[in-house]
Formats: structure tokens, C-alpha cells, sequence
């Protein structure tokens, strides 16, 4: 992952040559960063300045043991590590949109509901805003169910316009609609517990001790970004974004397996509009 995102920065550079700032959101220990910086070439890596936005203090104390050797600046909001950028940069993140919180709703005779969880029991109540999304425009059988990113647009719009220039990379799991909901009715959302994975009403037995997620609608991502002034350069399985910069170790065989990662991930390219 590393090589290929090190790959699209440089050649990015190359055809707008000027700052060389690489902005990453959420860089969990600070391993994807050092395989980055690692596999620039020579020239480009004296001229690159990273940055990382993090919240977590712990996270972050563990990067900077790791990335110490290099020149990383550490921000907690993208909006301040855009302006310390002057608006230049490519910002990228990995498994971050489905970090999110979403929002659940479910198709009924007249129209949709929203569900709460009161700690004991699912119920469904007429939003008071229905949010925008790809995935209430269809028509659906009773019952169905879909999940809505809206936090992550909102962040988005807290700082995209500082945002002048530059590239928007987002890797994550999930689809465009409605190939993400395909044989999915009740929707992706699911728990992760010591490698046990929980869908259906399992979700709420375990809180604070589990993971809890739902695939990307990407549809909903490129048509936000258009919204907030953004042009999507391309859309890809995770596979065609790595393969050219395979190596051929296992780690690379199994991020490229069209059965697993490789298909289920997407990256996602998006750019300010001119």
C-alpha cells in the first residue's frame, strides 16, 4: 500500500511541481507513513514534508517514536494541517470513512424511519431530516434497511474549502449503489469481536468491547464531494490500484486477492474543481 501511494504522490509532484506535502488522516501506529516516506524516491523525499492528523494522544506519541527520523508534523484537525500546506497537499486516509458514525434507516408503508436503540430493544421513529444519500432515491420492499455516512460529510465540510489544490485519496471497504446493498437487505452494518463476525441483534450485546461498522457508499461519497466542489479523477478496486506495485510478497497477494481485500476495498480519487 505504501509503494502505491508513494507512486501516485510522485507522480503527482511531477506534473505540478511546487510544495510536496503529503497529508495523512488517521495513521493508526505510523506504519503506512514509514513505508511511504521509505519508498520515495531519494530527491522527493528531502523535499517532502508529512503530515499527520490525529487525535489520539496515545496514537500519536506512538508514531512520532516511530516516524522520529523523519520531518512529520502532527495537527489534530485537517483544517490546520491544511493551512500549515498553504492549501497544497495530497490528503489520504485508509479505513477511515467507516469509523464514522451512521445513520440507519428503514423502508415502511409510508416511507422511511430511522432506528434508535434504547439499550434494550430496536425501534423505529420518522426522522426529523432525512439525510442525503444515493440510497433513498430507489424504491425498496418493506424492511429494508440502509446506513448513511452523514458524520463524515459534515467533517468533510468543516475544512474542504480551506482545501486548494492537490489530490483526496480515500481507501476504504464498500461500494457504489446499489451494488453494496446486492443480497444485503437488512444492510452491512456488523460487529467485530476477537475475530468474530456479529450481525443482526448480536450488535448490542457486546458495546465498548467490539467494532462496530458498515460499509462506504461510495455513490454518496463522489456526489458529496461534487456538492462541496470536488471532480472524481477515478474510482477503483483496491486490486487495480495495488497491482502495478505488487512485489509479489504475502502480504501483497492477499491485499490483491479478488476474493477478499482486493475487491472488497475501493480507492477513490477526488481533486478540487478548477
Amino acid at each position: 500500500m505504501g509503494v502505491a501511494i508513494a507512486a501516485r504522490a510522485s507522480q503527482w509532484l511531477k506534473e505540478n511541481p511546487g510544495s510536496f506535502q503529503l497529508i495523512e488522516i488517521g495513521a493508526g501506529d505510523g506504519s503506512l507513513a514509514k513505508s511511504i516516506i521509505v519508498a520515495l524516491p531519494f530527491l522527493q523525499r528531502l523535499k517532502l514534508h508529512y503530515h499527520i492528523v490525529e487525535t489520539s494522544e496515545p496514537l500519536t506519541k506512538v508514531q512520532q517514536t516511530k516516524l522520529k527520523k523523519s520531518r512529520v508534523s502532527w495537527h489534530t484537525d485537517p483544517r490546520s494541517a491544511i493551512k500549515a500546506c498553504n492549501g497544497r497537499a495530497l490528503i489520504f486516509s485508509n479505513e477511515l470513512v467507516d469509523a464514522f458514525p451512521v445513520r440507519i434507516l428503514q423502508r415502511e408503508e409510508n416511507g422511511w424511519k430511522e432506528l434508535h436503540w434504547d439499550g434494550k430493544e430496536e425501534s423505529f421513529h420518522p426522522p426529523n431530516r432525512l439525510p442525503d444519500s444515493s440510497a433513498l432515491v430507489s424504491d425498496h420492499p418493506e424492511k429494508y434497511r440502509v446506513e448513511i455516512h452523514e458524520a463524515y460529510r459534515e467533517w468533510l465540510e468543516e475544512w474542504i474549502t480551506a482545501w486548494r489544490e492537490g489530490e483526496l485519496i480515500t481507501i476504504d471497504y464498500g461500494d457504489t449503489y446499489p451494488e453494496i446493498y446486492h443480497r444485503r437487505p437488512q444492510g452491512t452494518i456488523r460487529a467485530f469481536l476477537l475475530h468474530q463476525n456479529i450481525t443482526g441483534p448480536g450488535i448490542y450485546q457486546n458495546v465498548g468491547r467490539q467494532d462496530l461498522t458498515a460499509d462506504v457508499n461510495f455513490t454518496d461519497l463522489i456526489e458529496w464531494g461534487e456538492e462541496l466542489g470536488l471532480e472524481t479523477v477515478s474510482l477503483t478496486t483496491q486490486s487495480e490500484f495495488l497491482e502495478p506495485h505488487s512485489r509479489g510478497t504475502t502480504q501483497d497477494l492477499y491485499l490483491l486477492h479478488p476474493d477478499g481485500p482486493g475487491s472488497a476495498f475501493k480507492v477513490l480519487i477526488q481533486r478540487p474543481r478548477p
